[in-house]
């Protein structure tokens, strides 16, 4: 099933979301249904609450942002087999010098900008089959987890922007916020 998408201005984006009871919800289909919706905008990381869900949970896959020969120099090694489910995380340390990249997302459309962000993460999380995880992650796999992970505590990536880039965007959340946008995936404006 594709969910639409949350557009900025949406209260769930700013909420901090709860953890999920494992069983209260059916966790392999949430994480096939976001998987899904995912791709159908696109994107390569979509979290809980840009579906209406205020849960921690988020899925990414990184592998298309990669060239389909995994020999191509320009490849991140950390994008190679990066499709995972994240399901109540914690980040317990960003270590690394931290670098600029330019960032977008499934729910701020036509907007982007570019966050610095550590290059390593360290985060402890459960599967959708419930096996408890704890990895390192670095490059684009760990800039993808941190934007994604941003969205379960309520952040988004246009708070990471300086203040000149922000007064630049002014205009463009301001309609996003009223439905002025033009996309190919679905999204749910509220009235």
């Amino acid at each position: 099933m594709i969910y639409p998408i949350i557009p900025y201005g949406d209260p769930v984006l700013r909420k901090v979301a709860e953890d999920i009871e494992f069983g209260s919800l059916d966790l392999h289909k949430l994480a096939d249904d976001m998987f899904e919706t995912m791709y159908a905008a696109n994107g390569v990381g979509l979290a809980a609450p840009q579906i209406g869900m205020a849960i921690r949970v988020f899925v990414v896959d990184g592998r298309p942002m990669n060239d389909e020969d995994d020999e191509d120099e320009d490849n991140d090694p950390s994008l190679v087999d990066f499709k995972k489910v994240f399901v109540n995380p914690t980040i317990i340390e960003e270590t690394g010098e931290e670098w600029g990249f330019e960032e977008g997302c499934l729910s701020i459309p036509g907007v982007r900008g570019e966050v610095f962000r550590p290059e390593f993460v360290k985060i402890h999380y459960w599967n959708e089959l419930g096996e408890e995880k704890e990895e390192v992650f670095e490059g684009l796999a760990a800039r993808i987890i941190q934007h994604e992970y941003d969205h379960i505590e309520g952040i988004l990536f246009t708070d990471h922007l300086n203040m000149v880039k922000k007064r630049m965007i002014k205009n463009k959340l301001t309609d996003i916020t009223k439905g002025k946008v033009s996309v190919d995936y679905k999204m749910k404006f509220s009235r």
